[in-house]
C-alpha cells in the first residue's frame, strides 16, 4: 500500500479539484492510502532572510517528504496555475526543497473545454525548476473540461471513459513511483559511498 498526499492547487473553497482528489482518494482506496492537503492557509511567499518556513508551509514539507508521492491537482487561471499554488511551491523551493526526487502525479480539473491543459503543462515547467527538481510521471496528462457537469451529487466521476483513463493513469503512477524510489535509493547509495571514500589503505 503506497501513501501519497493530494494538493488541492487553489484557495477556492468550491474546487472542483478538490472534488477530484476526494475522488481519488475513494476510488483508490484498496492501492493507496490519500491525505488531501490543502494550501489555502498558507502565506503568500515574502523570501525570508533566514529562509525559514511559516509552521503551515514546513507541515506539508514533512508530508511531502514522508509521502511515496505526490498527486497535485491544479485549475486554470488565466492559462496558468493559481497564484495561491505558484507562492506554496517557491515557499518549498526555497526552505527545504523536500520535492526533489519526489515522485509527482498532476492531475487538473477546469470550467471550460480545454480542462487545465496549459496550466498543467505550465506547472511540469515549474516543477523542473532547480530548486524544486520533482520526477513528474511522463505521458500522464489528465483532465477534466466541463468540471461543475462532471460529478454526480456524491462526488463520483459520472462519464465512464474519464474513470477508466484514470484508472490507467493511476496504476501507470504505483509503477513510476516504485521505479523512481527505487532509482533515487541506489543513486543515494552511491553518493554516500563516494562520500565516504578514502585513499587510505588504498
Amino acid at each position: 500500500m503506497k501513501n501519497f498526499i493530494g494538493i488541492v492547487g487553489t484557495n477556492s473553497d468550491t474546487s472542483t479539484n478538490r472534488l477530484l482528489l476526494q475522488f481519488i482518494k475513494k476510488h483508490f482506496t484498496d492501492k493507496a492510502d490519500i491525505e488531501i492537503c490543502e494550501i489555502k492557509n498558507i502565506p503568500a511567499f515574502n523570501k525570508p532572510t533566514d529562509k525559514k518556513a511559516p509552521i503551515e508551509v514546513q507541515k506539508l514539507a514533512d508530508k511531502i517528504t514522508e509521502a511515496d508521492g505526490v498527486i497535485i491537482s491544479t485549475p486554470e487561471y488565466n492559462h496558468s496555475i493559481p497564484a495561491t499554488l505558484k507562492s506554496t511551491l517557491e515557499w518549498l523551493s526555497y526552505t527545504s526543497q523536500p520535492l526533489i526526487d519526489k515522485a509527482v502525479m498532476i492531475t487538473g480539473a477546469s470550467y471550460g473545454r480545454l480542462g487545465s491543459s496549459r496550466s498543467q503543462a505550465h506547472l511540469r515547467q515549474i516543477l523542473d525548476a532547480p530548486e524544486l527538481k520533482a520526477r513528474i510521471m511522463p505521458s500522464s496528462e489528465f483532465l477534466i473540461g466541463f468540471s461543475l457537469q462532471a460529478f454526480d451529487e456524491d462526488g463520483n466521476l459520472t462519464d465512464q471513459k474519464k474513470i477508466e483513463e484514470l484508472e490507467e493513469r493511476f496504476n501507470d503512477f504505483i509503477q513510476f513511483v516504485e521505479i523512481t524510489n527505487q532509482l533515487v535509493n541506489t543513486n543515494h547509495s552511491q553518493k554516500e559511498k563516494s562520500q565516504n571514500f578514502s585513499w587510505e589503505g588504498n
